[in-house]
């Protein structure tokens, strides 16, 4: 026997059930199960950076869980439901890809597809920002989400002012700008003054992560590589240095560390 979605619908209104349903389900509200959904979304994407493909299928099982989870809320506030979120979805699909279904409908096709490739970027952003203006979304960057991870964020927020021309032409003018907030951090740092290093650092920060926009590479992702790469170098620190590690000098373990650049 193979479960299906409707199963899954059904399973959930029984976790909510009262009188007979989960005690910690029947507690949760949107609020509570939102920082689960988060955590689940990492986890998805910590596989696919892993290639750990062979449990992708459960990660993404745990991911669509928290939506199905969010439709029965909406369904017991009456505000939406699963069927309402799939066809919201699909009408919102079907309306960014003109070039793909021309007249809006599932079943109508584009015959030649290459003919107006170069048309279909300048359509999907005209077509966003029709959508913002619809919700009453009026600045470029009013709709960026504020808990998106800092440096993704910070990607977004600089791709938005970069599609009404607010941008440097190529990516030698981020790197002259890291050069610039990197000498203005150091010298807040002979300053003594904390807020003013904090306020430095951030800016050093949005700057890296405007060079990585400019070389099309996800910050966060970079970012993601960069502690795993630590992580795996220093576990071999740690395991050569055994007892010793807490003991050992700078010297010893930047040795040990090199052996570890060494051995990738």
């Amino acid at each position: 026997m193979t479960y299906t979605v409707d199963d899954l619908l059904y399973l959930m209104a029984r976790l909510r059930e009262p009188g007979s349903g989960c005690p910690w389900d029947l507690k949760q509200s949107y609020k509570t199960i939102a920082p689960s959904t988060l955590e689940e979304a990492y986890e998805v994407v910590d596989t696919i950076e892993r290639e750990d493909y062979d449990h992708l299928r459960e990660e993404l099982g745990d991911l669509l869980f928290q939506v199905i989870f969010y439709s029965q809320l909406g369904k017991e506030e009456e505000r939406f439901d699963f069927p309402a979120i799939v066809h919201g979805l699909v009408s919102k699909l079907l309306r960014r890809h003109p070039h793909v279904f021309p007249d809006g409908t599932l079943e109508s096709r584009v015959d030649d597809q290459d003919a107006i490739q170069d048309e279909v970027k300048v359509r999907w952003e005209a077509i966003k920002q029709e959508e913002r203006a619809e919700k009453g979304v009026m600045g470029v960057l009013d709709d960026v989400p504020v808990t998106l991870p800092a440096l993704s964020r910070a990607a977004k927020l600089q791709k938005r002012a970069s599609g009404v021309g607010f941008d440097w032409p190529d990516v030698s003018g981020p790197i002259a700008k890291v050069r610039e907030e990197l000498a203005e951090l150091e010298a807040e740092i002979d300053s003594g003054d904390k807020q003013a290093q904090q306020e430095e650092l951030g800016d050093l920060l949005f700057a890296t992560a405007n060079i990585a926009r400019h070389l099309k590479i996800d910050p966060e992702a970079a970012l993601r590589g960069a502690n795993r790469k630590f992580e795996r170098r220093f576990r071999y620190v740690e395991a050569q240095a055994g007892d010793q590690l807490g003991s050992a000098s700078l010297a010893q373990l930047d040795r040990l560390w090199d052996q570890a650049k060494s051995k990738e």
